[in-house]
């Protein structure tokens, strides 16, 4: 009964960094200038599965990774401080439409995982009660 609870909030930590990671690209989508220098590069999320049963932490799903895309779009903006000579400034390849969607799914997800963990806690009540 605990393992389905813990491979659930691992979905729940999994969906939580997923959507984190979406609202991150969302706010800097206009990003110029990033510590690494130059334009904010998007990260996306990399999930991997456990697979050892005998360690409950290894079990559910794991973020693997948050890598950094290094995918540009170049917007005409002469009056920018950073355009180059023709007056075009390079900016972060940032999709709204791809960031809202991963966010709904992460939600949706999320959600899921919530609802395995309330039946899974209603499922272990009940059996307290048998004993009882």
């Amino acid at each position: 009964m605990f393992n389905s609870i813990d491979i659930a909030t691992s979905g729940l930590v999994a969906q939580r960094i997923r959507m984190n990671t979406a609202a991150m690209n969302m706010a800097n989508k206009d990003t110029v200038v990033s510590p690494d220098g130059g334009p904010y590069k998007r990260r996306s999320v990399v999930f991997n599965t456990g697979t050892d049963a005998h360690d409950r932490s290894e079990q559910g799903v794991h973020v693997s990774a948050i890598n950094k895309e290094a995918v540009y779009r170049w917007q005409y903006d002469p009056a920018n401080p950073y355009a180059n000579e023709d007056g075009y400034v390079k900016m972060p390849g940032i999709d709204e439409v791809v960031e809202m969607v991963n966010m709904m799914e992460a939600q949706r997800a999320y959600e899921a995982n919530l609802s395995v963990v309330e039946v899974s806690k209603s499922m272990l009540i009940s059996s307290l009660r048998l004993l009882a």
